[in-house]
């Protein structure tokens, strides 16, 4: 005999607890986020990308797993480096799940070097790789001004490395003004800051040289200066740079592209100015050594002009001014004489050529009984011309006669 069981889905849901994709997610969720609300990892990042929205994304991996994180903006803003792919950090946060995709993610709430060998590793990494580009090379490095009107100074105001240089200019170059773009240079967004004011420098165009540094530090207070943002603004400065940051001993990344390198702030602005007592010394030694060689000078040419008063040729000197002399007043008298013949002989020609003018009068000729015959208001000077029984009229020296026939 046989015997079927007959059951409906809605008692084999209840018989066994089936769950929704959803409902199990979260079910995990809980789980995971309940049981690990607080977690420090250590792992080597890798496929790390800074999103536009400020947001950090990575992988934490070792040699045998890998997990992703996720890092807010509200919270990376406080991370004083830059992760890189490949470096080994210590990162703490807690756990979370992302419902669409259904995996777990680290939600990172801060982050640290494992230690300082991975942040001089990555020094070493950037470093490499700016000085393959090119940003090290000293032939593109350009001389600072030596006396230079503007000094434009990135740093942070309320430090001492500021009131240092400040000090130091009002000291050696009293006449040199001062264009400060203050900036953050430790912590998160000190990098940011920095090529901030080296641009907003730039852009003003009215510095001659920009002086960008802090005192000194531990690696992690100065790491904004060994950040490739920094490198390249650095670079693409149409100011020469001098980087000063306050570690005498080691250099930092800005130090290697910057056109000059100075051991603390302080001693980067006396490389930057001129010493006053300096200048006035220079101007002392000058103005002396050019009164002495002006007074030697004026020694010299004085014995030579003696010399010459006294030599043979200079003795001589009045008599051939006499002689010269002599010859330029003969020449005048040669002028006068010629000037006088050509008046005389112009005066001969003017009187001769008024002679013949005048004897060319009409009314000479009239005079001497000629006359003048007129018809048709023309002179006839032929017979033949003459036109018999037309008015005419005959012009004497002492009047005019008519003839109508």
């Amino acid at each position: 005999m046989f015997y079927f069981l007959i059951i409906t889905l809605e008692q084999l849901a209840k018989e066994i607890q089936i769950l929704t994709v959803s409902e199990l997610t979260k079910e995990i969720r809980k789980t995971l986020e309940e049981t690990f609300i607080q977690v420090s990892v250590i792992g080597e990042i890798s496929n790390f990308k800074q999103h536009i929205s400020g947001h950090w994304y990575f992988n934490l991996k070792d040699a045998d797993a890998l997990v992703n994180c996720t890092m807010w903006k509200g919270f990376n803003q406080y991370v004083f480096f830059k992760p890189q792919d490949g470096m080994k950090v210590i990162l703490n946060g807690k756990i979370t799940v992302y419902p669409p995709r259904g995996n777990y993610q680290i939600d990172v709430r801060s982050i640290k070097p494992a230690g300082v060998g991975e942040l001089q590793e990555a020094f070493e990494r950037l470093k490499k790789k700016l000085e393959s580009e090119g940003l090290f090379d000293e032939a593109r490095k350009r001389p600072i001004p030596s006396f230079p009107a503007r000094i434009g100074i990135v740093t942070a105001i309320d430090g001492a490395a500021f009131k240092d240089m400040i000090s130091v200019a009002r000291r050696r170059y009293p006449l040199l003004e001062i264009v400060i773009a203050p900036a953050k240079v430790q912590g998160s967004g000190a990098a940011e800051s920095i090529v901030d004011s080296i641009i907003l420098l730039n852009d003003f165009g009215k510095v001659d040289v920009i002086i960008t540094g802090r005192g000194g530090g531990s690696l992690e207070d100065i790491w904004a200066f060994n950040e490739e943002i920094v490198a390249r603004a650095i670079f693409n400065s149409k100011i020469p740079v001098i980087s000063a940051v306050g570690h005498e001993v080691d250099f930092t990344i800005a130090d290697y592209v910057a056109d000059l390198r100075a051991p603390t702030p302080s001693v980067a602005m006396e490389l930057a100015t001129p010493s006053a007592d300096e200048i006035f010394g220079y101007i002392n030694d000058f103005s002396y050594t050019s009164l002495q060689i002006i007074l030697e000078l004026l020694e010299r040419k004085t014995n030579i002009v003696r010399d010459n008063f006294n030599s043979y040729g200079f003795k001589i000197l009045p008599d051939i001014l006499n002689r010269k002399s002599q010859q330029v007043d003969q020449l005048i008298s040669k002028i006068f004489q010629n000037v006088d013949k050509l008046i005389f002989t112009t005066k001969n020609d003017v009187n001769l050529f008024s002679a013949t003018i005048k004897s060319y009068d009409i009314q000479r000729v009239l005079k001497r009984g000629f006359v003048l015959v007129e018809q048709n208001s023309k002179f006839v000077s032929r017979a033949s011309d003459f036109i018999k029984g037309k008015k005419a009229k005959l012009k004497f020296y002492d009047g005019n006669i008519e003839i109508n026939k």
